[in-house]
Order: structure tokens, then C-alpha cells, then sequence
């Protein structure tokens, strides 16, 4: 089993969420979150004063799935989020050693 977890442009998680349940995905997890990368966030005018802003919006979405699926769900993350300009993201696939689903007390892959 596999967790993938990636960060997006906020724009772009309907259209991503869409396509992981065309993939078949059963659920995930989307947050609210702020960082930056290689884009060190960015300058704003508010009421003609100029600010930095150090972190940049974004959503976290996290999706576990069997070990099979992982490569088909990172790919379609990859093309669907994909906007061609700085700051589109990254995915992260870490490895999971047990899911239990509370109401059913089932494990792993019949969990997910």
C-alpha cells in the first residue's frame, strides 16, 4: 500500500479529484496549506503599499492506495496539475505499513 501525497495549485484540485475518481480512487484527503519553493513566494500591491508574501498558498491532497495503483495515480496527478509555470507542485509516495477502517476493523488493502 502506498500514501501519495502531493501539493497543487488550489485552481487545480477539482479538476485533479475528478480525474483521480475516473481513475477509479474511492477517496482522499485535500487541506489547506502554505510554503514555498523555488518560486520563494512573491510581492502583492495592497492599497498601492507593496508586500511580500513568503508563503504561497496551495492544497495537499493525500490519497492511499494499493501498491499497484500508486504509478497510475502519481501520473495522472502529474499531467492533471500540470499548468507549465513555476510553482505547479510536487508528489511525494511514501510507503504504508497498515490502514484499519474504524467502522469495520478491516485492514489494509480491503481498508482502502
Amino acid at each position: 500500500m502506498k500514501l501519495v501525497m502531493a501539493v497543487i495549485k488550489p485552481f487545480k484540485l477539482d479538476e485533479v479529484r475528478e480525474a483521480l475518481m475516473d481513475l477509479g480512487v474511492q477517496g482522499l484527503t485535500a487541506s489547506e496549506v502554505k510554503g514555498f519553493g523555488r518560486q520563494k513566494g512573491h510581492t502583492e500591491i495592497y492599497r498601492g503599499a507593496e508586500y511580500a508574501v513568503n508563503f504561497v498558498p496551495k492544497v495537499k491532497i493525500e490519497v492511499a492506495v494499493t501498491a499497484d495503483m500508486a504509478e497510475r495515480v502519481t501520473e495522472t496527478i502529474k499531467e492533471t496539475a500540470n499548468t507549465g509555470q513555476i510553482g505547479d507542485g510536487k508528489i511525494f509516495v511514501y510507503g504504508l505499513s497498515k490502514v484499519v477502517r474504524i467502522r469495520t476493523g478491516e485492514a489494509d488493502n480491503e481498508a482502502l
